[in-house]
C-alpha cells in the first residue's frame, strides 16, 4: 500500500465524543480522497467474557458504519477490533496510517478532565498525525466541516526547520479542502528567542520585524507551492498559546507540531503543544515533526 492510500483511522467506543471524532474522519477520507478504517479496542482490563466482547465490538462497528453511510455515502470503511490497551493499540496502527482521528474524552474518562488518558497518550506517541476532536460543535454544517461558519486553518510555527512538518500538513489540509482556503500561521517570540536566534536583544520593534521576516521567509516555498492557499501571518509576542487556543474555536482545525524522540521521557508535547490540545475549542491536530 503506498503513502497515498494509507488509511485515515477513526477511534471508537460509542461515547458522543468518538462519534463526532468518526464524522469528521469521514468527511476528511472523503475530501483527502483515502479509505477509512475505523477501530474499536477491545481492552485488555475488562473483566468481560471475550465472547461477549467481541459481540458488543461488533455490534458497534456496525453502527458506526451505518453512521458512516449517513455522513459519507460513498465511503466504504473497512473495520477491526483489536484486543489490547487503547492507545498501545492505535499507535501501533498509526505506523500504516495517514492520519488517526479520536475524541477528546471516551466512555471512560472523567467529566471534569477536558482531555483523556488515551487520547493524550495517542497524540504524544503516535507515527503519524493525530486529530483529537472535541466535543460541542456541529461541523458537519459548516460546509463539511471545513468551511462557512469555520473557514480558517490555524498553524502554530517555530520558525525554523523544526516546523516542516505542521506546514506540510497545513498546507496539504488546506488545498484538500475548499480553494481559497485561509490558512493562519501563527508564530510566537520572545526577546530572549531573538537572542537565541541571533536577532535583536534590545529593540522590540526590531525583533518583532526579524520575526516577521523569519515567518515569511519560512513559508515561502509553500506558498509558492499551493498558490490556491490564502495565507495569513501572525507572529505574536509572546506564548502563542493563547491565540491558538482563541483561533480554534472559530478553525475548521489547529496544526500543531510535537517533537519526535522524546515519547519515552514524557517529552512528546510542548507546554504550548498540551495546553493548546487540552484547551482548544475545536479539532486539533498534533504533527510528529
Amino acid at each position: 500500500m503506498s503513502g497515498t492510500e494509507l488509511p485515515v483511522i477513526a477511534a471508537v467506543d460509542g461515547s458522543s465524543h468518538s462519534m463526532d471524532a468518526l464524522d469528521w474522519a469521514a468527511r476528511e477520507a472523503v475530501a483527502r480522497k483515502l479509505p477509512l478504517l475505523i477501530v474499536h479496542v477491545r481492552q485488555l482490563a475488562r473483566r468481560t467474557d471475550q465472547e461477549v466482547q467481541e459481540r458488543e465490538a461488533g455490534e458497534l462497528l456496525a453502527s458506526a458504519v451505518r453512521r458512516v453511510a449517513g455522513t459519507a455515502p460513498g465511503l466504504r470503511p473497512t473495520t477491526l477490533a483489536p484486543l489490547d490497551f487503547p492507545s498501545a493499540a492505535l499507535v501501533s496502527l498509526s505506523r500504516d496510517a495517514s492520519l488517526v482521528v479520536l475524541g477528546s474524552r471516551g466512555l471512560g474518562g472523567f467529566r471534569s478532565l477536558m482531555l483523556g488518558s488515551n487520547s493524550l497518550a495517542t497524540a504524544s506517541m503516535a507515527k503519524c498525525p493525530v486529530v483529537i476532536v472535541h466535543e460541542g460543535r456541529d461541523d458537519e454544517e459548516a460546509d463539511g466541516g471545513m468551511g462557512g461558519v469555520f473557514p480558517d486553518i490555524v498553524a502554530g510555527v517555530a520558525a525554523d526547520e523544526s516546523s516542516e512538518g505542521v506546514l506540510d500538513f497545513a498546507f496539504e489540509t488546506a488545498a484538500a479542502h475548499h480553494p481559497g482556503a485561509r490558512l493562519r500561521i501563527v508564530h510566537g517570540w520572545t526577546m530572549f528567542s531573538s537572542m537565541l536566534s541571533g536577532g535583536p536583544v534590545f529593540d522590540r520593534n526590531a525583533a518583532s520585524d526579524a520575526a516577521e521576516r523569519s515567518l515569511a521567509e519560512l513559508t515561502a516555498g509553500w506558498r509558492a507551492a499551493y498558490p490556491q492557499v490564502e495565507v495569513m501571518k501572525e507572529p505574536v509576542n509572546g506564548s502563542a498559546t493563547r491565540t491558538l487556543v482563541t483561533a480554534s474555536a472559530t478553525a475548521s482545525l489547529t496544526v500543531i507540531g510535537r517533537r519526535r524522540g522524546g515519547e519515552s521521557l514524557g517529552l512528546g508535547l510542548s507546554p504550548v503543544a498540551h495546553t493548546t490540545l487540552t484547551h482548544a475549542m475545536g479539532p486539533v491536530a498534533v504533527v510528529p515533526c
